[in-house]
């Protein structure tokens, strides 16, 4: 049986019903009656304004709905905005054909949003009209995924859907994926029409993309053409979606391959059919038509032009590229990295200083730029921990590597450092940013006294722990870890605290990224208190002291010293 969706008693208007209230409301101001809803069901549009996914899927909710209320009555929607003013909810909800819970009705917007715990949005909770039990919580998946097809709304048509698209996975072929009944060809780069038949047999890389990803692009395009120099029958596919006819006019003219024409309808669906999560992603198919492999787009960023070597990207195939990739990084030097032809230096605030100078201590290499906030932020706490660290280890040294704009702001950020960096505009900075995978600063890659790259994550390690990190160790890192894994085993698992009276908070422990404290706005890493309902985190520090209530007290029996924008442990 469906859930229940609230407890005030069956039926859609219970639901969106508040006091007196009885009524919704359309975008010309009219007000109607609840009880005078046909659709066997209802749609709760969860939107907003502000937020771009909800904007990209309003345009094709609407067409869907206005197909489906000129065919039958299977489905009304109800608009429950999360804009911020009822400015932003008026001009908003006037693109909108459908109904809307009263923008000043702050109570039930809330009431249903905590009901739903809806923490995302877009979001399309899909109910029975007349017993008002839950449908589905994934409504724009299967609105995105089936448009009309999903009428008429019921779990038994939803469950056949499901059943359909396994169906066409099992029986998928070139042709089932790339064609439609209209259209049997892609196109060339040229405007040529190439008949998909001319793929079979051959394996096939769709490349899922919305704008020019230049340096992948540069690379796959020289695999591509390996690839066809040794006569490996290999095709790519580019499938453009979400963008303008003249981006992809301008991207694919000079791109060696085929794509699906732009705007066909194909695109989206391949974007959900192999559930499509970043970018870039390389889908590969055989050459029977199945897919061998959701994403390929991380061996060729790992290998570079080396990954064509591991065609076809077998498990074989993969594990030779990861063994010579293994013997690299083992022989990998601090020379090897920072050293290009006549560039054999870093400099410092007295001029230059030789890399070899630094062969034999441990170096964080700090990718950072001055128009980064998070980058201001997180400087004076890695300046505090560096003087401490230096006091104690000459054998230590930082090296700013800039992503900033013009020489004036690298000028300006780098006289706050009391370390050493590259020149500005210096073509190491690409080399060193393909080789560890900068995709967002701050980022700290501590290398060892012998070369070898200890950890990518050295900023994380440094807000759980401060100076303590060092050397940034395996053995080192993991005694820090269970030492403060020790300490956590006496605080309370959920307490109420006066900054987020509305929810508990909930202890939890994540080794994956750092966070920003709700309470004192500074950096967090490893331990924190949250609520599994709203996006609010503190520090174990900031939680765990007056304005608490239930299991926390007054006292602070964690050891952590909050300052400089960031929790530490003392």
């Amino acid at each position: 049986m469906a859930e229940r969706a609230t407890t005030r008693g069956g039926g859609i208007g219970a639901i969106l019903a508040t006091g007196d209230r009885d009524f919704l409301v359309r975008n010309s101001g009219e007000q109607v009656k609840i009880s005078s809803i046909e659709a066997s069901a209802v749609a709760l549009y969860f939107s907003a304004s502000w937020c771009p996914p909800c904007r990209r899927f309003t345009p094709k909710f609407i067409e869907v709905y206005e197909a489906l209320t000129s065919q039958d009555k299977s489905l009304e929607v109800v608009f429950v905005s999360r804009d911020r003013d009822e400015e932003s909810f008026n001009a908003y909800f006037a693109k909108m054909p459908w109904l809307a819970v009263p923008f000043s009705d702050s109570e039930c917007l809330q009431r249903l949003i905590s009901c739903y715990k809806v923490n995302v949005i877009p979001n399309v909770v899909i109910l029975c009209r007349e017993t008002g039990e839950i449908i589905t919580k994934d409504g724009v998946k299967f609105i995105s995924d089936y448009g009309i097809g999903v009428s008429p709304f019921t779990l038994d048509r939803i469950n056949e859907l499901k059943e359909e698209e396994k169906a066409a996975k099992d029986n998928q072929t070139i042709h089932s994926i790339l064609g439609t009944p209209t259209r049997d060809y892609l196109i060339s780069s040229t405007g040529d029409r190439v008949p998909i038949s001319e793929l079979q047999g051959k394996y096939v890389a769709l490349l899922f993309t919305v704008r020019p990803i230049i340096e992948f692009t540069a690379v796959l395009t020289m695999i591509y053409e390996k690839l066809k120099e040794v006569g490996e029958k290999f095709e790519v596919v580019a499938v453009y979606f979400n963008n303008e006819e003249s981006v992809f006019n301008e991207s694919f003219s000079s791109m060696p391959w085929l794509a699906i024409p732009h705007g066909d309808k194909m695109c989206d669906k391949l974007v959900r059919y192999f559930e499509l999560r970043a970018l870039p992603t390389l889908v590969l198919v055989g050459p029977d038509g199945k897919t061998l492999n959701n994403n390929i787009a991380d061996v060729i960023e790992e290998h570079g032009l080396e990954a064509w070597e591991g065609f076809p990207f077998s498990a074989e195939k993969l594990e030779i590229l990861d063994e010579n990739s293994k013997a690299k990084a083992a022989s990998q030097t601090l020379e090897s990295l920072l050293v290009k032809d006549d560039l054999n230096f870093v400099i410092g605030t007295d001029g230059e200083v030789p890399v070899s100078e630094l062969v034999g201590k441990t170096v964080i290499l700090y990718f950072s730029a001055q128009w980064c906030p998070p980058c201001r932020n997180f400087l004076p706490t890695l300046v505090k921990e560096y003087n401490k660290i230096k006091e104690k280890n000459s054998d230590f040294e930082i090296i700013f590597i800039s992503l900033d704009k013009d020489q004036s702001t690298y000028d300006d950020f780098f006289s706050r450092m009391p370390w050493l960096a590259l020149p500005f505009g210096d073509e190491r900075k690409e080399l060193l940013m393909k080789k560890f995978k900068i995709r967002s600063i701050p980022s700290l890659i501590v290398i060892s006294p012998s070369g070898l790259t200890l950890t990518k994550d050295a900023k994380s390690h440094l807000v759980a722990h401060g100076a303590d990190a060092f050397p940034f160790t395996e053995e080192k890192l993991q005694e820090l870890e269970k030492n403060l894994d020790e300490e956590a085993k006496v605080w309370p698992e959920k307490l109420k605290h006066e900054l987020h009276e509305r929810h508990e908070l909930v202890l939890t422990r994540s080794d994956t990224a750092t966070y920003t404290c709700d309470g004192c706005q500074g950096l967090g890493a490893s331990w924190s208190y949250r609520c599994d309902r709203c996006d609010f985190v503190l520090h174990p520090k900031c939680a765990l002291v007056k304005g608490t209530k239930g299991e926390a007290t007054d006292e602070d029996p964690v050891g952590y010293v909050c300052e400089g924008g960031v929790c530490i442990k003392a």
